[in-house]
């Protein structure tokens, strides 16, 4: 009798463990952002509270990570500067002036004091002026 009692209470220990784990697996951040990824849809993971950790974007199928660095304000230390790169730079064709304003928008949501620095190659991109992409449309 006492081993149905204990046979039992491992099965219900061994679902409930595997519940938690599907849980912590479905609403993983990074399984997001490999997910968002593939699919070449935007997603912004990031830890706010801890600045030494960069932060990763993913969008239009390329991924960049952005470093944080701290500074002072008037009234305290907040995320002054960050740079943002790409490890896979062949991925970077068609990317346009207009993709370089949202990420930063979305960016400078989480980080508004921040001054965005793009590094090599996003910096060296021969970017369109969005005039003559009007011009284009015409």
């Amino acid at each position: 009798m006492i081993m149905i009692i204990l046979f039992r209470i491992l099965l219900l220990t061994a679902f409930v463990i595997i519940l938690y784990t599907a849980y912590k697996f479905y609403t993983n951040p990074r399984r997001k952002l490999d997910l968002a990824h593939e699919n070449k849809e935007f997603y912004f993971l990031d830890d706010q509270e801890n600045t030494k950790h960069n932060f990763l974007i993913t969008y239009r199928g390329m991924m960049f990570e952005g470093e944080k660095y701290l500074g002072a304000t008037e009234h305290a230390f907040e995320v002054l500067t960050i740079y943002v790169s790409t490890k896979e730079p062949e991925k970077l064709k068609g990317l346009e002036r207009n993709d370089l304003y949202f990420l930063e928008e979305q960016i400078l949501r989480s980080y508004p004091y921040a001054k965005i620095e793009w590094k090599y190659p996003i910096n060296r991109l021969n970017i369109k002026p969005v005039t003559e992409e009007k011009e284009k449309d015409h």
